[in-house]
């Protein structure tokens, strides 16, 4: 980490200087006292806020997002969702970092995270800027070149609304996005992040049914919007990856009553 130019240089990313700000307010913050200082400066970072039918409203930090006490209240903020399918139609599945802040260790689709609050990341024309932030946040996680998967592989089918508790702790932290989801299938290189991911796996789906049946019994951990995802639409999806933009809707699936 250097200071140069009021630029601040975080896990090779350059952010401005009233970002850093943010993240060094964030991670002087009691409720993030004890996590690892890389996710807590990440928790700085300005998601995009919606509204139920996915107008934007404005801007809050990612920790602002995620603390219970704001969802109770309604908050909601734009999330998207990457399956990767290798040639063989694999599906590519990480097992979070136990340095995350929520839901640690816990398996999960390719890549989720968030668009920022960012000209690039807000444009909507063909969910271009959500693609955008895939791209950025698979390389960031899994190392994957972006000349290795572009925007053109990328292809976006749907949101789905959900919400749903941290775990294992309750109370504190929780997710309440409308997830853009975003299939591709391509063979590609993977790196991971260590500070974000723990493993990764290619499963198939008698594999994945497998992992769903342990998960369970308590044996494994899966997050809850890959669990519901899976639970409703992925084999859909799975089973059409041939002509997979004939499963694309307009939708917004409402996987919870907020």
């Amino acid at each position: 980490m250097f200071l140069c130019k009021k630029t601040w240089i975080l896990t090779n990313r350059e952010i401005t200087w009233s970002t850093l700000k943010k993240a060094l307010s964030t991670m002087a913050d009691s409720v993030l006292h004890g996590y690892d200082d890389t996710q807590v400066a990440l928790m700085g970072e300005e998601c995009i806020l919606i509204d139920r039918n996915d107008n934007v409203t404005g801007s809050a930090s990612k920790k602002t997002c995620h603390l219970m006490e704001n969802i109770n209240k309604g908050m909601l903020h734009r999330a998207f969702s990457v399956f990767l399918f290798n040639s063989d139609g694999h599906l590519l599945l990480q097992q979070r970092s136990q340095a995350k802040i929520t839901f640690p260790g816990h398996f999960t689709n390719t890549c989720c995270s968030h668009p920022l609050h960012s000209p690039a990341e807000l444009e909507d024309n063909g969910a271009i800027g959500v693609k955008r932030a895939a791209q950025r946040k698979l390389q960031h996680e899994l190392g994957i070149d972006p000349r290795q998967l572009s925007i053109d592989n990328l292809h976006y089918l749907t949101r789905v609304h959900y919400l749903a508790e941290n775990a294992p702790d309750r109370g504190t932290w929780g997710e309440h996005e409308i997830d853009y989801i975003l299939i591709a299938q391509k063979d590609v290189d993977v790196t991971p992040n260590l500070n974000e991911v723990e493993s990764y796996t290619y499963v198939s789906q008698e594999q994945l049914r497998k992992m769903i049946e342990k998960s369970q019994v308590g044996n494994s951990l899966i997050t809850p919007w890959f669990r519901l995802i899976e639970d409703r639409l992925l084999m859909g999806w799975w089973n059409n990856l041939h002509n997979i933009q004939q499963c694309r809707d307009s939708q917004i699936h409402r996987f919870c009553d907020q």
